[in-house]
């Protein structure tokens, strides 16, 4: 007898339950998060642009911190090096998970993700070079354009009211969590200043220190948070960038869960830790860079300057195609099968919310150009503008199909056996197929009642009187 044929693997396929579950918690708390980094952006563009906009530079420029330490810094620099650092650190559990325990722990798996996610960073890199070479404008912007903002993409998605099912929403998660990685490795490849190797040595010790505690079980918020806050003090003046110690610390944690475990020590602490990134860090972050002055010169200059051209290009352009084609040509080169509930044009969709890049492009934003405050305002206007115009036609392309998304969430969520586990999870489960009949006979015997009581009503009604 032949053996049979494999079962082609899907793009976009069901989650496992518990993967299920992972991720609508994760993204849970993200929406919330990036409906506070809408609010905190709005906040922070009409304090810049209003008779108030004279306090916003002088909050943004007031400097607080031990000098000796070489941390006297603006409130702004503070936001974008200590917040910052806490939104990384929960990056780095992300994928530290992901690798364990989520998409990526298959490489076969992994492939279309990061394949995606890598085209998605590519493509509007190149758009920008193009742009900027062509225009004589500067190639320092490059890597702007290449991060996706996964709280202000959720966000959107909070407030347009589509309800995407569980499949799309882990593959913007994981397309998130790759790029992070991605932008990661720019910052500390391409943006580390002049090495102080004592300062960049005693990081790598409170690494390892870091790391041998969490071996030996060490528990306690009052040793690890300390310990953290020295180890980001050494990255910082070291001279590579300060983001970089909270994404180490995340990777170090287990994210495996053992025998017994609701939750892996890297889960928990995630748990305890993202609303704090995702509700504070980075809508302060938001509030202290987004802040630019909009006039008609400015958003004229967004679309006219090469530099700022390529930056809306690359997060609208850009972005799309790369995750797009990415995702198109990791399908047709694997033999991978696309979900039969879903279409191309829903990956369309969900690559041209991915244009929407905010925290880490402003971050970069800021890094590429530091030493020209006026071209940085004009690059952070120009974030800001792509991604609006990549979350309008996002907003539209998934409007098109807000039916389908809606029915689909709604199968996923569908209880009727009352188990707290959806329906679509229990077909190989012959208990539940026994729950469903019981429930089936007990309405069939009271329609049958009811079809009794209203025989005797009718046959009542045609007596005469």
């Amino acid at each position: 007898m032949a053996a049979p044929s494999p079962t082609p693997r899907k793009v976009l396929g069901r989650l496992s339950l518990p993967e299920r579950n992972y991720v609508a918690d994760a993204l849970r708390t993200e929406t919330v998060g990036g409906v506070l980094l809408l609010l905190a952006a709005v906040t922070a563009l009409i304090w810049a642009n209003t008779p108030l906009a004279g306090s916003y530079t002088a909050v943004s420029d007031f400097h607080i911190g031990p000098a000796a330490l070489g941390l006297d810094l603006s409130i702004e620099h503070w936001a974008a090096d200590g917040l910052l650092a806490i939104f990384f650190f929960v990056a780095g559990i992300e994928l530290k998970r992901e690798l364990v325990a989520g998409e990526l722990r298959d490489p076969k798996a992994a492939a279309l993700p990061v394949i995606a996610a890598l085209c998605g960073m590519v493509m509007p890199a190149l758009v920008y070079l193009v742009v900027a070479v062509a225009g004589g404008g500067s190639t320092a912007g490059w890597a702007v354009p290449t991060a996706t903002d996964i709280a202000f993409a959720l966000a959107v998605l909070a407030v347009i009211g589509t309800s995407l099912p569980s499949a799309l929403r882990a593959f913007l998660l994981t397309l998130a969590v790759v790029d992070d990685l991605f932008a990661i490795l720019i910052i500390a490849v391409f943006f580390t200043d002049d090495l102080n190797f004592a300062a960049l040595g005693g990081a790598f010790v409170g690494l390892t220190v870091f790391w041998l505690l969490l071996r030996k079980g060490v528990r306690g918020w009052y040793v690890y948070v300390p310990l953290a806050l020295v180890v980001w003090g050494l990255m910082y003046n070291s001279g590579v960038h300060a983001t970089i110690a909270g994404v180490a610390m995340g990777l170090m944690l287990r994210c495996g869960r053992r025998e017994g475990e609701e939750q892996s020590p890297g889960e928990h602490i995630e748990h305890l830790v993202r609303p704090l990134s995702a509700g504070v860090a980075v809508p302060l972050f938001a509030l202290f860079s987004a802040g630019v002055a909009v006039t008609g010169e400015s958003l004229t200059d967004v679309f006219t300057k090469p530099e700022t051209l390529g930056v809306v290009l690359g997060l609208v352009v850009g972005k799309a195609l790369g995750i797009f084609g990415g995702t198109w040509l990791a399908a047709r080169f694997t033999k991978a099968e696309l979900n039969e509930d879903l279409a191309w044009p829903d990956v369309l969709a969900l690559a041209t919310l991915a244009g929407i890049g905010f925290t880490v492009s402003l971050l970069i934003g800021e890094l590429a150009f530091t030493g020209d405050a006026t071209l940085t305002d004009e690059v952070k206007a120009s974030v800001l503008m792509g991604s609006l115009i990549a979350a309008i036609l996002a907003a539209v392309l998934l409007k098109l199909r807000v039916r389908v998304y809606q029915a689909l969430a709604a199968e996923e969520e569908r209880d009727e056996d009352m188990s707290g586990i959806p329906d679509i999870y229990e077909q190989d489960d012959p208990a539940y197929h026994l729950r469903m009949a019981a429930i089936y006979e007990e309405k069939a015997a009271e329609h049958r009642r009811k079809a009794e009581a209203a025989g005797v009503s009718s046959d009542g009604g045609d007596s005469p009187a």
